[in-house]
């Protein structure tokens, strides 16, 4: 569909078919993995044809220009000079490459918090546990009071041994959007380096990679720029590229940061070929106004659900995005088993696609909003949760 005809469609419901997500589900969770639009689709099968058409000549002749036109594309959107920014399979990609690269001695410590996305915090243990270090994790109660609250706990946490600290922009479980640009700011006052874990925040936020003040940034675009799976980014400051080298070492090592990151060996690169395609649907429908509408259906959503379960939001007004948490009724235990059992009844029997943590030794359900959904879709899940969780032998027997 051309961009002019979609500035014309209502968001909700009305633009639901510019997806092929399942009708007949309700899906308010796009923060976990994304969903790409039909157009979107369709671009990456094409760079997919155009590379199986002839794989010698297009890996050798065409992908390397186009895989340059593509990050002028995504940089100009992130605000980023396109020498300093690299693709990734995903935004843990990132950070693994910054850890992974960096020296660490015994009684050296990283900074993190209790926050943190699961697979960057066993990133940072298993990092610390091969070189002696000693990883620190700050404790954050959810909800916070506010974004002043996160800054102070950090600042504590620093210590003349702190040698980096990795910390959110936008934490994937709590759903808490980090005052970003403050921490980095604490960072370059006591001169520890600051790797962002990024993976929301493309989308959901405006971004200006090259005046945030941070040495490291990774991010994801699968999911609020709706691109492919496997369509991530890492920024790295000019003087912060030397020493990083990807996960995986391969025929660019020496050859400079972009090199050795855009070739890992052979894969598949549509994904991020298709990021134009991506950026040009976003453009189509208005960034101004898609952050104006996914954040205030995502506010007015959860004070909804809080007051109709009588329980509490789990984010302050000044640190959300297009997600939140809503603190579950009763008292079903914050276990894995138990999470997964509400997630599959909510899903098999309802037709709810819906994501649930643990916080605070409690079952917190977070939403997603995204220019598909409408407030229909969160009083769906107002109504038929109380049901789930009222069998509890059911609950209790998973």
């Amino acid at each position: 569909m051309p961009d002019d005809e979609l500035t014309e469609l209502s968001f909700g419901h009305a633009i639901l078919g510019e997806w092929v997500l399942d009708k007949d589900i309700v899906y308010i969770n796009h923060g976990s993995y994304g969903a790409a639009p039909r157009r979107v689709l369709a671009a990456q099968q094409r760079w997919r044809d155009a590379l199986e058409s002839d794989p010698a000549r297009f890996v050798r002749d065409e992908l390397p220009d186009a895989l340059d036109a593509t990050r002028h594309a995504l940089a100009e959107y992130l605000g980023a000079d396109p020498k300093n920014l690299a693709y990734v399979d995903n935004a843990t990609t990132g950070i693994n490459a910054v850890v992974g690269s960096l020296d660490f001695e015994p009684g050296d410590e990283i900074v993190t918090t209790s926050q943190a996305y699961s697979a960057v915090r066993n990133t940072l243990a298993y990092h610390c546990k091969r070189r002696g270090a000693q990883l620190i994790e700050v404790p954050l109660r959810v909800p916070p009071p506010d974004a002043d609250a996160v800054v102070d706990a950090v600042r504590a946490a620093l210590s003349d041994r702190t040698r980096l600290a990795v910390l959110d922009h936008v934490t994937s479980d709590s759903a808490l959007v980090f005052p970003l640009e403050q921490l980095a700011h604490l960072c370059r006052e006591r001169g520890i380096p600051l790797a962002v874990d990024g993976a929301h925040a493309a989308g959901m936020l405006a971004l200006d990679l090259e005046q945030l003040g941070v040495d490291w940034y990774a991010g994801n675009a699968h999911k609020w720029l709706c691109a492919p799976k496997g369509a991530a980014f890492f920024w790295a400051r000019t003087d912060r590229q030397a020493d990083i080298h990807p996960p995986v070492i391969s025929r660019g090592f020496g050859q400079g940061f972009i090199a050795e990151f855009d070739w890992q060996g052979t894969r598949d690169y549509s994904a991020w070929l298709s990021l134009p395609e991506a950026l040009e649907f976003r453009a189509g429908l208005g960034d101004v106004q898609v952050r104006a509408y996914c954040h205030d259906l995502a506010d007015r959503a959860a004070v909804m659900l809080a007051e109709a379960w009588q329980t509490e939001v789990g984010v302050p007004p000044d640190m959300m995005g297009f997600m939140a948490t809503i603190r579950l009724p009763g008292n079903a235990p914050a276990s894995p088993a138990a999470i997964a059992a509400i997630r599959r009844s909510l899903l098999h029997q309802h037709g709810v696609e819906a994501h649930f943590v643990a916080l605070e030794g409690a079952v917190w359900a977070r939403l997603s909003a995204h220019v598909y959904n409408e407030m229909a879709d969160y009083a769906r899940l107002g109504e038929v949760l109380p049901t789930v969780l009222a069998d509890q032998p059911w609950l209790e027997s998973r």
